[in-house]
């Protein structure tokens, strides 16, 4: 039995089932619109509707005379006349010949019944049976008709003899004709009162009877007029004729009667064009030889009579043909038929090839040809063609009209056939999704028809839905991405493909993470705020990802609730770098990264602190100086036991992993000395050289800072290993102008003893110190020294003591200097002194009365370097000589100092 199923997604298939199984519940129902019948010349056609019969499982049958019923497969199709197919819309069709088996007919009138059998399953359980009758007229009949079916060729010859008894004809078919005086010998020795057919095969002859021809798959029939014959185009005997390059399947055969005194042979050759189609971008061409020499063997004169054409058995006017763009010619040689790609008549199909829709162009021409010759008289050829082009590739377009400012993904796919259906979409690795389920997250799928009957889609994505991607791009920038995968299916086949629907926006939108460090004593803190781009960004420190139980294990507190992130660094722990050791101290850095899932960086953050240096160097008044010597990032493969200072034989005193620790004299190991404002330095550097090297890898240079009046300001400017950096120690070097009690010089007034009384031309013995320095290097000189009535030395009036490093030579009483033996002092080059004979300090003509203060100006210098400098080399040099003073040098700095206040009486009490 044959059972054409339509399954749920629309797929035809061809099953070839045996009968009903016992026990199967049968519905029969009336025949209304669900079937149409047409009467097409000698054959009917029979439409099943595919609103009826859509996800049916199909089967067909033919009933005989006696009410049984003949399923049709693939075979009986072939023998008995009928033709089973579908359209590109799912409409199954049976065309049945007139002549078939099963048909009852007087020649002009032909009744047939076919039976319908529809299930839902498989398993053809809960059937409804259809019981369609087909009763056509079909007439006058030309004596020679041969009909080229889809998959059969049949031909009808007049005669006048008995019928083919009925015995003969149930479910037994026959076969074909040809060169009957060939068949002759065969005719004579055959035996009496049978119907039998002689195949001619070029020079083999083979006889059969009627049941070995019906056994052999051919189709065998007489009516009460007509002798019929009906073989598959790949019977075997069969032969291939090619006429003018088109090839064409031929069955010569003689079909004869035998009855002692009668012999009546027939010639039931029959031709059918396998080929002849060809194919322009724009254009089908049909062609069809006319001289067909197994049809007009014996033939004298040929007379051609009409040529008509037509689409899906209805036949054309001239005025349609011209109408719809066909153009029909036909000459002594061919009829060709030319039918414009799309035109009307015929469709479009979409196929699935390898997963991508593919179409063709599919239309059901025929021609009908009828000619006459002087031995067979009237021939009419129906030749019936399904033409499909040849496949082609159709891309789909998607079309991006994605409007940022909505935020909302906006495309349009498409075009499609219209038996291309929507079924799915697919929005994250979930799967397939039906198109109610993706609305519901917010997948809105509208459809557009056009006016040529195609279809389109519109797909619209929020930003914010489901499967809806979003990644960081430089400049602030979000890209969203989506790929909704449509999944569509073809009617009536059911094969399925899929469309990707890659979306992309970019929004400049993004807002990145911030972070804010600071630092107290002990660590480094750093808050970092996220942004709505690193919600999957994961935190780093070096190549260790920073989970909890790891920020734990290194030493770190780590809090995380989903807004900020923020961590405690200890600054001795891991990931901590060692920067630089600056004039504000030891500089130390974490650096904390975001990468995303592929562990690219993002971002990173850092939080760099200063910590107090006072660890690492320290300036004794005594002239020692201790320096601890840290690993900077950028010298990784500084071996601390190596480092050494400006005198290479001076190396540490003790070495860690992180560094070394220096202990020597500032006269010592290369140290240099150096002037600067209010301060004098002495530096030294901590050098790491490697083997064979002239420059040092690693310079550090350290310097005791010792002030001399007004606090000292550091600057700080960074710079990267191997650089030099500064390392201050800080001191005291100060100066003290003192009032001694006596001209010994061996005790002098403190600060709480101030003011001093002294009386008129009673002698002030002043000293002049270096405080706190053991330096023997450095000399102190005076350079002016003056009174004042006020305890500011800019103010007005002003009394000269000491001028240019001489006495005050207008002054009546000059100042005395007095020298320091080296046995008095330990340093006698740190000291200066001179004594001022008290005198009447006069303004405006009058004697000042109450308090004056004294003070001096002073440089101190490096002896070593006295015969450069000349304004320290000096002893007393008037002022005129005093051109070239080098205040400025390197190696000298000037400094004040100030006494406390000193009462002038005139006489003693």
């Amino acid at each position: 039995m044959q059972r054409q199923p339509l399954f749920h997604d629309s797929l035809f298939r061809l099953l070839l089932l045996g009968f009903l199984a016992p026990g199967v519940c049968f519905q029969f129902v009336p025949v209304t619109d669900q079937v149409n019948v047409q009467c097409l010349g000698s054959l009917a056609r029979l439409r099943l509707s595919s609103a009826y019969f859509q996800n049916k499982y199909i089967s067909f049958a033919a009933i005989d005379q006696f009410g049984r019923p003949w399923p049709i497969d693939e075979v009986q199709s072939a023998k008995c006349g009928y033709t089973i197919s579908q359209d590109v819309w799912g409409n199954i069709e049976l065309r049945a010949s007139l002549l078939g088996c099963y048909t009852l007919m007087d020649d002009q009138h032909f009744t047939l019944n076919i039976q319908i059998t529809a299930a839902t399953d498989p398993g053809m359980q809960h059937t409804v049976v259809l019981n369609v009758p087909v009763s056509c007229s079909y007439g006058p009949w030309q004596p020679r008709e041969i009909v080229c079916e889809a998959n059969y060729m049949e031909v009808s010859v007049r005669r006048n003899v008995p019928p083919i008894p009925d015995g003969f004809l149930q479910d037994q078919p026959a076969g074909p004709p040809e060169d009957w005086a060939a068949a002759f010998p065969e005719a004579v020795a055959g035996a009496s009162s049978i119907w039998q057919i002689v195949f001619h095969m070029d020079a083999r002859r083979k006889a059969m009877r009627v049941e070995e021809a019906h056994a052999a798959g051919y189709g065998v029939n007489t009516t009460d007029t007509r002798i019929v014959l009906r073989a598959p185009y790949n019977a075997t005997e069969a032969q291939k004729v090619e006429v003018n390059g088109i090839p064409f399947s031929s069955v010569r055969s003689s079909t004869y009667y035998k009855q002692r005194w009668m012999l009546l042979m027939v010639d039931t050759a029959v031709t059918c064009p396998i080929d002849g189609v060809y194919y322009s971008k724009e254009t089908i061409t049909w062609t069809i030889p006319k001289s067909i020499p197994p049809l007009l063997v014996g033939a004298g004169i040929v007379k051609e009579l009409q040529v008509d054409m037509g689409v899906n058995l209805d036949k054309l006017s001239t005025q349609d043909i011209r109408s719809w763009g066909y153009s029909l010619a036909s000459d002594k040689d061919a009829i060709v038929l030319k039918m414009p790609i799309g035109a009307p008549g015929g469709n479009y199909k979409t196929y699935v090839i390898d997963g991508k829709p593919m179409i063709t162009y599919k239309i059901a021409p025929y021609v009908e040809h009828l000619w006459e010759d002087d031995k067979r008289g009237i021939t009419k050829h129906t030749i019936l063609k399904d033409i499909s082009t040849p496949l082609q590739l159709v891309p789909v377009i998607v079309t991006d009209y994605t409007n940022a400012s909505l935020q909302l993904f906006n495309a349009t796919v498409g075009t499609f056939l219209p038996d291309v259906v929507l079924v799915s979409i697919t929005v994250d690795a979930s799967g397939p999704l039906p198109l109610p389920e993706a609305e519901k997250k917010g997948y809105k799928i509208y459809e557009a028809k056009y006016s040529n009957g195609s279809r389109g889609y519109v797909v619209q994505v929020p930003f914010d839905a489901p499967g809806v991607g979003r990644e960081y791009v430089p400049d602030n920038i979000r890209s969203y991405t989506t790929n909704p995968i449509l999944g569509f299916s073809v009617i009536p086949q059911g094969d399925t493909f899929d469309v990707p629907v890659p979306l992309t926006a970019l929004v400049q939108d993004a807002v990145l993470p911030q972070a804010e460090g600071f630092c107290d004593d002990e660590a480094l803190y750093l808050v970092v705020k996220r942004g709505n781009v690193d919600q999957d960004w994961l935190p780093f420190a070096g190549d260790d990802l920073l989970t909890r139980e790891k920020a734990q294990a290194l030493g770190y507190t780590l809090l995380d609730n989903g807004t900020h992130l923020a961590l405690r660094v200890p600054r001795q722990a891991a990931h901590v770098r060692y920067e630089e050791i600056d004039s504000f101290g030891i500089l130390v850095t974490f650096r904390l990264q975001l990468k995303d899932y592929r562990l690219a960086e993002m971002i990173d953050f850092a939080v760099s602190c200063s910590f107090s240096p006072k660890d690492l160097i320290d300036c004794l008044a005594n002239g020692t100086v201790r320096i601890s010597a840290l690993k900077l990032v950028g010298t990784p493969d500084l071996v601390p036991s190596g480092l050494v200072l400006r005198d290479r034989r001076c190396r540490p005193l003790s070495v860690t992993e992180e560094g070394a620790t220096f202990i020597f004299n500032v006269t010592s190991c290369g140290t240099t000395r150096k002037f600067e404002d209010a301060t004098m330095s002495y530096e030294n550097e901590v050098l790491y050289f490697l083997t064979g090297q002239a420059a040092p890898i690693y310079q550090l240079k350290c310097a005791c800072r010792y002030f001399m009046g007004d606090t000292l300001l550091l600057q700080y400017s960074p710079t990267e290993a191997p650089s030099p950096s500064i390392l201050p120690g800080l001191g005291v070097l100060a100066l003290a102008l003192k009032l001694a009690r006596d001209k010994s010089y061996s005790s002098f007034y403190q600060d709480m003893e101030h003011p001093v009384t002294r009386y008129l031309r009673e002698p002030l013995h002043f000293q002049v110190e270096l405080l706190h320095s053991e330096d023997p290097q450095l000399e102190l000189f005076l350079e002016d020294c003056w009174a004042t009535a006020s305890s500011d030395r800019k103010s007005l009036p002003q009394w000269n003591i000491v001028m240019d490093s001489c006495e005050n030579t207008e002054d009546s009483h000059q100042t005395t200097f007095h020298g320091v033996t080296e046995d008095s002092v330990p340093f006698p080059t740190h000291l200066k002194r001179f004594e001022v004979k008290m005198f009447t300090f006069m303004v405006d003509n009058q004697a000042l009365q109450g308090q004056i203060y004294f003070h001096c100006s002073a440089v101190i210098c490096d002896s070593s370097w006295l015969a450069m400098d000349t304004f320290c080399a000096r002893r007393c040099i008037p002022r005129r000589q005093r051109v070239g003073r080098s205040i400025d040098s390197t190696r000298s700095r000037q400094v004040h100092v100030s006494s406390g206040p000193v009462v002038i009486r005139r006489d003693h009490m």
